[in-house]
């Protein structure tokens, strides 16, 4: 199929994409009710402890038993990545970007079957779930062109100037370590995926922890990278609690560097922790965000509402993404208000992943 999968051009999907979604979501229903261990160095590590999570589309629905993560898995996670980190960081960076380009390959080769599980286990409709793991095969491939075109961010400097002897200079930017990645429940693939593939590809190692409410979506990840050949280490997944096991992860003394996205309060208590330590570590912090649109006197109002409305209250507007602010040329004002409500009066509540 030469359709490519993106947020925009799904709107208008080819029939080839329902059919292809309908088989791989009976497919996944199908698989319900599997228990899945922690992923850590590179195979299953059998949990003390495992949950059932139940679909949000239908609460009757058992989409598996899940580990839950202990501080002693923590710990081993952690120490599972810091073994891993010398090998990984020393593997050329065009080895690292085949392996990861090969995890690109595979997100794509299965994206039916992932957004699938998505879609059932985040309560999404096809077009965002099947968007959701296009976007993250894109994340693994663009990551890898940008660090290629960066030449691995070693970059030859000008010669000192000095007449007695000749001095050479250079700017290398050099992996940190060891990174945690704390991810939400609403794009648990997305948001996961893109955060891991940047630390992967730039030589670090990571420790991924997923939303307890949304744990399948980073099992189906792990396989992606252990199928593609990460080394083992090199990436590890355990999922729990955030005030348990995140709080346990982002604080622990091995962990070079955080990713969060998530609550402003949390994210501010991470940025506070790691840059409040003896000495600094990196934090990449995403709060979520007050988003605006712009409706000039001129416009297409039937195309304004429609896309106001799936910003608005796609996914139940539980994304940062999501429009929250509506500036509106106050000639068309009354008659784009009108448009909204209706296109609003047309959401039906039921089962997403119906066509």
């Amino acid at each position: 199929m030469t359709y490519h999968l993106t947020y925009s051009t799904m709107f208008e999907p080819p029939a080839e994409l329902h059919q292809r979604f309908e088989m791989a979501l009976a497919a996944a229903r199908g698989s319900l009710g599997l228990t899945w261990d922690h992923y850590v160095a590179g195979k299953r590590i059998p949990a003390r402890v495992h949950a059932l999570t139940r679909s949000p589309i239908d609460q009757e629905l058992v989409l598996g038993r899940f580990a839950t993560a202990t501080t002693g898995d923590v710990g081993h996670a952690v120490e599972a990545a810091q073994a891993a980190r010398r090998g990984w960081r020393n593997t050329a960076p065009a080895d690292r970007c085949r392996v990861l380009r090969r995890v690109a390959a595979l997100i794509e080769e299965r994206v039916y079957d992932l957004a699938a599980a998505v879609a059932l286990e985040v309560g999404k409709n096809r077009m965002e779930a099947l968007g959701e793991v296009q976007e993250t095969a894109d994340f693994f491939s663009i990551y890898c062109d940008d660090f290629e075109r960066q030449h691995g961010f070693d970059h030859p400097l000008p010669d000192d100037p000095l007449p007695a002897f000749r001095s050479h200079n250079r700017s290398v930017m050099k992996p940190y370590g060891v990174w945690a990645v704390i991810t939400p429940f609403n794009y648990p693939f997305a948001l996961a995926g893109g955060p891991v593939a940047a630390a992967l590809v730039t030589g670090n190692t990571v420790v991924l922890k997923g939303s307890e409410e949304t744990p399948w979506a980073g099992h189906l990840l792990a396989d992606c990278l252990h199928d593609a050949g990460v080394p083992p280490g090199a990436f590890n997944y355990l999922c729990g609690a955030g005030e348990t096991v995140g709080a346990t992860l982002a604080a622990h003394p091995q962990v070079d560097g955080v990713t969060f996205t998530g609550s402003r309060e949390v994210g501010l208590e991470l940025l506070s922790r790691c840059h409040g330590g003896a000495y600094p570590r990196p934090c990449i912090a995403e709060m979520g965000g007050k988003n605006a649109v712009l409706v000039a006197g001129g416009a297409d109002l039937d195309r304004a509402a429609t896309g106001i409305a799936r910003s608005a209250f796609g996914m139940g507007g539980q994304k940062c993404s999501a429009l929250s602010r509506i500036y509106v040329d106050a000639s068309v004002a009354d008659e784009l208000v009108q448009k909204i409500v209706a296109q609003v009066g047309a959401i039906s509540i039921g089962d997403p992943t119906t066509r």
